[in-house]
């Protein structure tokens, strides 16, 4: 009977039955603290994915930058105007070349008080008049005139509008003078929409990327004139919009056509009029540069897809450090011109894809992946969800992200900010260490008692342990220690690390051999607290196994708090970041203390009180694996450079 409760009592001591509740615990935990990061994982393998990302396909507008545009500048008839005034508060002034303020548009100018139409004599209201009525943007003032002005819609289309009423020109309020639109899609690149004059005729107008609209121009509005786009002034407003997206502005350009509604809807976007050139400025935001930094040093590289133009996507990227010297850009037209091979040899070396549409994205991902990379995706519209879902991470955008997008994604960005994707990949690389430091944990106490109770027999000695006591150090040190350190921070330097393999397994070899090490540790101090009450009570082997009993259960749990970091020494650590370990080792150690000296547990877990020298022993002999362990770490620490030794 005795063999066969010893038996038993080792193959529960083998098992660590608690580790999948502390697996699921620690995920659960790490998905909270993720929520409080603002990064929502929908998928519960996503957690593992984020520890093994190398690459971060991000977009720029609203994650790299602010998403707060202003427009600073407007290009019309060869005049340059500069628009003061930050956010979305309708104050500002308008200076031409760096002149006077502007003054207000005179009543002659507008054709009618409530009407979309503007005298052809002043090219920079046409302008703004065209951006806030080709729009489904509203900006709102605040409630009884405190708070922010609010924004509904794209924020590039509600700087259009500020800009308007910065000018005090009335703008679009509703959709009566709307007869239809062309909303924007990512091929053309542009939207229309055809207005109803007071006067009764229908007039088109278009907003778009400078390059497509501009190949639809045949005509300019120039000196209050509608005269022919000639080939020179083409390359001349293509070169105001290089300069002014080299400034880091979003350009757009402005046109519009005298229409009737018997044209057919696929031509109305023809032999339009160019008006001008519209530069919004969407800063940097101040926290993407440093996120932008430590996702390098952990191995991961950032990349930027986005529509804007190439001068202005180069202008962002390499002020946040994703465009370095090394590194190239790559626009819509060029990737199309590329085949699937020759994008494959490419992408490795290209940080910024400009004038991308969807289309772009999901090749940029099939290449990235086909070259074994683990990629981390964004995306807000509709047309970004088979990027999304072919990505190992497809992120959406809370904010600006669409249903079906977020219903494509792994995960969702709550606050659309490219720092909560760097947040993201720091727990999911955390909750990782975690599994990994209670498997290893929970394994090594387990060989120990498995080491003790196979050495003690091989050297024809007495039992160690009783099976009571044996299911006893099974709760004891798989319960509440466990789960403590599955509430462990992300260690200091765990974004200076490289990226896991993908095809890594979480029981690789070092640890295997830590797991093997640590094991004999416990093993032959809690042999040694049994070898030496043995041979000094020959016939009191239940002293024997009382020593054993007590060196074995605080060597674990000393052994709970060393397992904390598998590199760093728990100085570095620091004792106190894991509160909760603490309060489970001593509740724990408490409990021990005790079954052995309370004389109602005494005779249950056949165990005895101990004198002064035994305890002295207990605690010498418990304390010495963590002592090697921690030593061995320190040591190693001191002659390693690497991000794991840094604090």
């Amino acid at each position: 009977t005795h063999a066969f409760l010893m038996a038993v009592s080792l193959a529960v001591a083998a098992v660590p039955e608690g580790l999948p509740a502390v697996v699921t615990v620690s995920l659960a935990l790490g998905l909270q603290r993720m929520v409080r990061r603002n990064a929502l994982v929908r998928k519960l393998p996503s957690v593992e994915t984020l520890g093994t990302v190398t690459v971060i396909c991000s977009d720029k507008t609203g994650t790299l930058t602010k998403n707060e545009m202003t427009v600073q500048e407007i290009w019309a008839d060869d005049h340059r105007y500069s628009v003061s005034g930050i956010g979305y508060l309708p104050i500002g002034e308008f200076r031409e070349d760096g002149r006077g303020p502007l003054p207000p548009p005179a009543p002659r100018v507008l054709l009618d008080d409530d009407g979309p139409s503007a005298s052809l004599d002043n090219p920079l209201d046409v302008a703004l008049r065209i951006g806030a009525w080709c729009n489904n943007a509203q900006v709102t003032p605040p409630s009884k005139g405190v708070g922010d002005w609010k924004v509904v819609g794209d924020p590039t289309e509600a700087a259009l509008i500020v800009a308007a009423l910065k000018r005090q020109l009335p703008v679009r309020t509703g959709t009566s003078k709307i007869r239809f639109e062309i909303p924007f899609d990512s091929n053309r690149k542009m939207m229309s929409a055809m207005i109803q004059q007071t006067n009764g005729e229908p007039i088109l107008y278009s907003k778009g990327a400078p390059e497509s609209l501009l190949s639809r121009c045949q005509f300019e509005l120039r000196g209050g004139r509608v005269t022919e786009l000639t080939p020179a002034r083409r390359e001349q407003i293509l070169s105001v919009n290089a300069s002014m997206a080299k400034s880091a502005l979003r350009v757009l350009a402005l046109a519009f056509r005298s229409s009737d509604l018997t044209i057919p809807t696929e031509e109305l976007e023809t032999e339009l009029v160019f008006v001008g050139l519209v530069g919004m400025m969407d800063p940097p935001r101040e926290e993407a540069r440093p996120a932008v930094l430590r996702c390098r040093s952990a191995g991961i590289r950032p990349v930027m897809i986005t529509g804007d133009h190439p001068a202005t996507a180069a202008a962002i990227a390499t002020s946040l450090g994703i465009l370095g010297p090394d590194d190239q850009l790559l626009t819509g037209k060029e990737l199309e011109q590329l085949d699937d091979s020759t994008l494959e040899d490419r992408v490795e070396q290209i940080s910024v894809y400009a004038r991308a549409s969807a289309e772009h994205k999901l090749r940029v991902i099939q290449a990235l992946r086909s070259r074994g990379e683990v990629v981390a995706m964004t995306g807000d519209g509709v047309n970004d969800a088979p990027a999304i879902k072919a990505a190992d991470i497809g992120i959406a955008m809370g904010i600006t992200g669409t249903d079906v997008t977020k219903e494509a994604a792994d995960m969702v960005l709550t606050d659309d900010n490219f720092v909560s994707i760097v947040a993201a990949v720091e727990e999911g690389r955390g909750i990782y260490d975690n599994i990994q430091k209670v498997l290893q944990f929970l394994l090594s106490c387990n060989t120990g008692e498995i080491l003790l109770m196979l050495v003690a027999s091989l050297l024809g000695w007495p039992a160690p342990l009783l099976p009571i006591q044996l299911l006893w150090i099974n709760l004891v040190t798989d319960g509440f220690p466990a789960l403590a350190l599955s509430l462990e921070p992300p260690e200091p330097g765990i974004m200076r690390r490289k990226p896991r393999a993908r095809k890594s397994t979480i029981l690789d070899v070092p640890m295997a051999c830590g797991i093997l090490f640590q094991g004999v540790l416990v093993a032959a101090v809690s042999l040694t607290a049994f070898g030496l009450s043995y041979f000094r009570h020959p016939t009191n082997v239940e002293q024997a196994q009382a020593m054993a009993f007590c060196v074995l259960v605080y060597a674990e749990l000393l052994r709970a708090v060393s397992a904390r970091s598998r590199s760093l020494p728990v100085f570095k650590l620091g004792f106190f970041t894991n509160p909760y370990l603490l309060l489970a080792v001593l509740v724990s150690g408490l409990l021990q203390l005790s079954v052995t000296v309370s004389p109602f547990t005494q005779p249950i877990f056949g165990v005895s009180g101990h004198s002064g020298l035994e305890w002295f022993e207990i605690a010498l002999l418990a304390a010495l694996p963590m002592v090697v362990i921690e030593s061995q770490k320190w040591l190693t620490s001191l002659g390693n450079k690497g991000p794991e030794s840094e604090n």
